[in-house]
């Protein structure tokens, strides 16, 4: 009997079975524990997606709370936004992740200029293998945060030379049709002369710039609508030199006003200044320092753009940038009888510039007029100077200069869109 006993006790043949038994519960409980965690870090990495697509679609350019925040006077909590962000994150819930129950957290305030959102979710996701284990779940948590910088409150004043320079016919064709029928490339429009160089303009066909520049203004009141977040973004005014020359001094066509619809029907109203008689008051018609400095008396120092009550403000200016004046001591030119024809005296600009505001230039570039005897002895003179003046005017950036022979409605556009995608400074 001893015999036997020792010999069972010292067979091992069956422990194998006996050891991989035991051992079945920890190694399947670790091959489970592996790929239940990945599971689980597989649909974390969905649910971050989805959180990104909140926290972003929430605040997106277009989104129910950009629009409100545009209106909000302060601070604050934007809760319609928590809705969409809410809205969006589920929306993304497929499939698997449908049925997993997940708590989530959002937050959308406005401070300043900037919305941030913040969305932080945490989920149960049910195992498989590590029930064994006895874990039933594995809990997977994120946060995802967006940024959105609200788009400025600006104010534009838009400054349209209309003195008689602006006559001239808005391409060398039609110059060249004028000047065969009148001898003179500009339409003057004389009021001493029922048909005069402007009637006839008219009945050839030949567009002056000023037509163009007209057209061009209500079109940028399109534009303004198209881009603005909410309907009080951009106000607008438009002035000129004067209706008449008699009377010339800082003209408002409309005033500053959201109801851009208002300021392009205005204007229709925006025409070449009227002369009494030929050569009136020598045809000192052009006087950049009076127009700039009464600017910047009705302009207001620039805000920070970032709510209604303190929007930015620029001056949108239309010239060929030629300055016609009487001016006997401080042009920067030559004078005769102290009549000065210069370039835009940059010295004019730099008061506005200083309270802020900026100033954008489209410079409609004066045309040559090599067969005309004032051009060629007071203007050719200093031709190249024109654009170098008028940029020299623009704050950075913001000067664009347009040939007859381009779109001066698409260059507007253009120079607009500059202006309200600018990066702004932010504390």
């Amino acid at each position: 009997m001893g015999i036997l006993s020792s010999a069972f006790l010292s067979d091992r043949s069956g422990n194998f079975g006996i050891m991989t038994a035991l051992l079945m519960v920890p190694l399947v409980g670790t091959a489970g524990l592996a790929l239940d965690y990945a599971h689980a870090l597989s649909l974390r990495t969905e649910l971050y997606a989805a959180a990104d697509a909140a926290a972003v679609g929430s605040i997106s350019e277009k989104s129910d709370a950009v629009a409100a925040a545009m209106t909000m006077q302060g601070n604050g909590t934007i809760s319609v936004a928590k809705t969409d962000a809410r809205n969006i994150f589920f929306s993304q819930m497929s499939g698997e992740l449908a049925s997993v129950p997940v708590n989530l957290s959002i937050d959308v305030t406005k401070t300043a200029n900037k919305l941030n959102s913040k969305v932080t979710f945490s989920a149960s996701v049910p195992t498989t293998f590590m029930h064994v284990l006895g874990r039933d779940s594995i809990t997977v948590s994120g946060t995802a945060t967006a940024e959105y910088q609200t788009a400025s409150f600006m104010d534009f004043f838009i400054l349209l030379d209309n003195t008689p320079s602006m006559g001239v016919a808005a391409t060398p064709t039609g110059v060249s049709k004028l000047e065969a029928k009148t001898g003179c490339a500009f339409a003057c429009h004389q009021m001493d002369q029922s048909t005069n160089n402007y009637t006839i303009a008219k009945s050839l066909g030949v567009a002056m710039r000023i037509d163009v520049v007209r057209q061009a203004t209500q079109a940028l009141t399109d534009t303004a609508k198209t881009e603005r977040v909410s309907a009080d973004q951009f106000r607008m005014g438009v002035y000129t030199f004067g209706t008449k020359a008699e009377d010339a001094k800082l003209t408002t066509i409309s005033g500053l006003t959201s109801d851009l619809t208002q300021v392009k029907n205005y204007t229709d109203a925006v025409d070449l200044m009227t002369i009494p008689y030929q050569n009136y008051n020598k045809d000192q018609l052009t006087s950049f320092d009076s127009a700039m400095t009464q600017m910047n008396t009705i302009i207001d120092p620039s805000g920070d753009g970032t709510s209604n009550t303190s929007p930015e403000k620029i001056l949108f200016f239309v010239s060929d940038g030629v300055g016609d004046s009487y001016k006997p001591s401080t042009c920067t030119k030559k004078t005769t009888g102290g009549r000065c024809q210069e370039p835009i005296d940059i010295s004019l600009c730099k008061p506005l510039k200083d309270r802020g505001v900026k100033i954008a230039v489209l410079y409609t570039t004066y045309l040559p007029l090599p067969s005309n005897n004032w051009y060629n002895d007071w203007i050719k003179p200093f031709q190249n100077e024109i654009p170098t003046r008028m940029a020299a005017c623009a704050s950075p950036g913001l000067y664009f200069e347009v040939s007859p022979t381009e779109g001066i409605a698409d260059a507007m556009k253009a120079l607009f869109l500059k202006v309200i995608r600018a990066p702004r400074l932010t504390s």
